[in-house]
């Protein structure tokens, strides 16, 4: 699912994301608890606002960002 990715740019554009909005609403990326990298795609999964688990994935060719995995928590 293609979402919108707000990020922090330090030393380099789009180092990590602080904000997406998933259909219509917009999450606040409250932790990063780990990220990876494969040959063309950066991977963060992150705490959201909603306190909900999201796996955002950046193809760092076309610059998009997906929703790769969700986890509600309780």
């Amino acid at each position: 699912m293609s979402v919108k990715v707000e990020c922090y740019a330090g030393y380099k554009a789009d180092q990590h994301p602080v904000r997406f909005i998933l259909r219509d609403r917009a999450l606040e990326v409250m932790e990063i608890e780990d990220q990876w990298y494969s040959p063309s795609k950066q991977y963060f999964k992150v705490r959201a606002g909603d306190g909900n688990v999201y796996i955002l994935c950046r193809d760092e060719d076309s610059d998009a960002w997906d929703l790769t995995a969700f986890r509600k928590t309780d």
